[in-house]
């Protein structure tokens, strides 16, 4: 009887062991499914090539625009501008003077909300009414988008796909809106600044004039060449890694 009942407990406990495994080994696959299915924005670009692209976001204020663009012009670089439509109702000159210029221009919303918190119909109409206002004024419709704060979900993503536009995030921000000090700000883009790197300033931030000039002769000297962003990213036949990293197929 005693024997029996080692016996039983035994096969219980690999019964148990055999359970447990299985739990596990399907709830990782879950987890690895989930997370491949998960929709991501393009954060950089996974290239051999010493390309990089410099964005610059103006939702509102314009007083370092002018020097950003006098400083691109000094270097012969194009960078891409994405635009808020209440700043290109704003500041309709300065959006021409950055076409003429040859700089891209991006779609950044209409009023800059949260994107996450509202409805795909909303969304839709915050793009819509943005890229009409700047082909308006360019006779270029653009086809980059980024969301406003960053946010985004699955919901956003794809809808910002619906409309034909890439959704640009970037993976190397500078954080100048906070005004911590040009060093600070330097440093932190030259340490992150690699190969397929979108770097993330603004037009009215307090540093970014007086840093570009030393960021780009620092970048140049390493070899990097300044593309905008629509040179950089690859346009068909690709796949986002779960860092956001654009890779070919």
């Amino acid at each position: 009887m005693k024997k029996i009942q080692k016996r039983t407990t035994v096969i219980s406990i690999i019964a148990a062991v055999i359970l447990i495994l299985v739990f596990c080994y399907t709830t990782k696959d879950r987890a690895v499914f989930f997370m491949q299915k998960r929709k991501l924005p393009i954060y950089c670009v996974n290239t051999n090539d010493k390309k990089i692209a410099i964005s610059f976001d103006a939702s509102w204020g314009a007083d370092k625009t002018d020097k950003i663009l006098e400083v691109l012009d000094k270097y012969d670089i194009k960078a891409t501008f994405f635009l808020v439509g209440g700043w290109v109702d704003e500041h309709p000159d300065k959006v021409k003077e950055m076409h003429k210029r040859g700089h891209e221009i991006g779609n950044h919303s209409n009023r800059h909300p949260n994107m996450t918190k509202i409805s795909r119909e909303k969304i839709i109409k915050e793009i819509e009414i943005t890229d009409s206002k700047i082909m308006k004024l360019t006779d270029e419709m653009p086809k980059l988008f980024r969301c406003p704060e960053g946010a985004y979900n699955d919901l956003v993503i794809k809808t910002v796909e619906d409309t034909n536009h890439y959704c640009i995030q970037w993976d190397v921000d500078s954080i100048d809106w906070k005004g911590q000090g040009a060093d600070l700000e330097y440093n932190r883009v030259i340490k992150k600044t690699k190969p397929g790197s979108i770097i993330l300033f603004h037009n009215d931030a307090k540093y970014t004039p007086e840093n570009l000039p030393r960021v780009i002769e620092n970048l140049k000297s390493k070899g990097y060449e300044f593309v905008k962003i629509s040179e950089l990213i690859y346009k068909d036949n690709y796949r986002i890694d779960n860092a956001g990293k654009q890779i070919l197929n």
